[in-house]
């Protein structure tokens, strides 16, 4: 006797990486002018003593973008840079994917960074994703993606 066909109901939860990505493409739309053409200076962690910490959803994108770009694993940068800074051009490989902080946080140079009171917004729906996702919260940018790399 043949089974009935089960009736499948498409899943609507939202997608974690399209949500991410709508907030980033909300906050260019809401952000002041920034100066910041490539000048990676915030990208030298152990120079600026500060590392962006990411969600679940953002290592995510940002995993994504690794894999984008080629690259299956993260490279080590022995003078504390970046890992997601390309080691001959010193560009961002992943910039179209890059984190929250790495949007918001300027250098001085750049017109400096955005006041928490203008996104707080984003960070909020940024910590539900985390949440839905299982996240424990933020992450320091080397080791969220590079779990998120072997989750992919």
């Amino acid at each position: 006797m043949a089974r009935p066909a089960r009736s499948r109901t498409p899943d609507k939860s939202p997608d974690p990486v399209a949500e991410v990505r709508a907030i980033y493409a909300e906050l260019e739309g809401r952000a002041p002018h920034r100066d910041c053409t490539l000048r990676t200076g915030c990208c030298h962690f152990r120079i600026t003593g500060r590392i962006p910490y990411l969600t679940r959803g953002e290592a995510e994108v940002a995993a994504r973008g690794v894999r984008a770009s080629g690259r299956r694993a993260l490279p080590e940068h022995p003078d504390g840079a970046c890992p997601l800074l390309h080691a001959s051009s010193g560009r961002c490989m992943i910039y179209a994917d890059r984190p929250f902080g790495c949007r918001t946080h300027f250098c001085d140079p750049a017109g400096g960074p955005f006041a928490r009171r203008d996104v707080i917004d984003l960070i909020r729906r940024l910590e539900a994703i985390d949440a839905r996702m299982g996240g424990d919260g933020g992450r320091a940018l080397p080791g969220a993606v590079a779990e998120a790399l072997r989750r992919l």
